[in-house]
């Protein structure tokens, strides 16, 4: 019998980066270097023409503007993203086991975050300006009309505007969660007469952590998304407690403050960056542990 001829295979590693080198190819024209491009005009004038050194960072972190925009910002985060994730973690736990309307409610709370922007900013000025439906409500009550999207008011009528869209979005992510999770674990925790919130606090959270940060991050990239309905709510100056980091970017930009601009959009990125990467070295210690 002949001997079959043996071709040589490819080594994987190679057929790998083949496949990754045009999506690298991208990532490093599109957004690479054009980063490296606004860490370097951080350091410049605003033509990029003159080395200045960390004046516009002493600038940018001078600015009342900024202090009032980053303020804010952490605030909305600090206020949204925990309620959002436990929101919809609850209400996922709700709908894991299934039932007749399990879909209809997945489709409905699904259902806000395919609306266009430019409707949902209709929606929050008919439902919360001053002759609103809010106010209309509140009218029929007896009560007197509030001013909504005045004060600190209209800080809460951005969060719940953020909850609102995004809350199907976080549901569906936690379902997929669930669902990877054996059901015999469960039922070998009811053998044993564990309740639900231990079942929850043993079983249920420590196998769906390496899913929180997942959740979390989109929720902290879906968090800067709700400047589009804050803007065409109130504009480029809106009231102090709506004021965001967006709205500072956007007017430096349209008064060419490129110095500035790129200054605060590095603080910015490396913001950004400790955030993950303390997310991420939080869910590792989690999985070691799980592990």
């Amino acid at each position: 019998m002949r001997d079959r001829l043996h071709l040589p295979s490819a080594p994987k590693t190679v057929v790998a980066e083949a496949f990754l080198a045009p999506s690298l190819l991208g990532l490093a024209t599109f957004f690479l270097v054009p980063f490296l491009d606004v860490v370097r005009r951080s350091f410049t004038n605003t033509s990029g023409t003159q080395f200045v050194g960390l004046d516009n960072y002493a600038t940018v972190l001078g600015n009342d503007a900024f202090a009032l925009a980053a303020g804010n910002t952490a605030r909305f985060m600090a206020v949204c993203i925990p309620l959002l994730l436990a929101l919809s973690l609850v209400i996922a736990l709700a709908l894991r086991k299934a039932t007749p309307f399990r879909r209809l409610m997945k489709t409905a709370l699904l259902l806000p975050l395919a609306i266009p922007v430019f409707t949902a900013a209709l929606l929050i000025n008919v439902t919360f300006d001053v002759n609103g439906l809010a106010n209309g409500m509140l009218a029929a009550m007896g009560a007197n009309p509030a001013s909504w999207l005045d004060g600190d008011a209209a800080f809460w009528v951005l969060v719940g505007n953020y909850i609102w869209r995004n809350l199907g979005y976080c549901i569906v992510l936690w379902l997929a969660a669930l669902s990877c999770i054996p059901e015999s674990l469960y039922e070998a925790a009811r053998v044993d007469g564990a309740g639900s919130w231990l079942i929850a606090r043993r079983i249920t959270l420590p196998l769906v952590a390496p899913s929180c940060f997942v959740v979390t991050v989109l929720a902290i990239i879906n968090a800067f998304k709700v400047y589009r309905e804050a803007y065409l709510v109130a504009g480029s100056y809106p009231p102090e407690s709506m004021y965001l980091i967006p709205h500072l970017f956007n007017n430096w930009f349209a008064s060419l403050s490129v110095g500035k601009l790129a200054a605060g959009g590095v603080l910015l990125g490396a913001a950004l960056l400790v955030i993950v990467a303390a997310l991420f070295f939080a869910w590792g210690k989690q999985d070691g542990e799980g592990r």
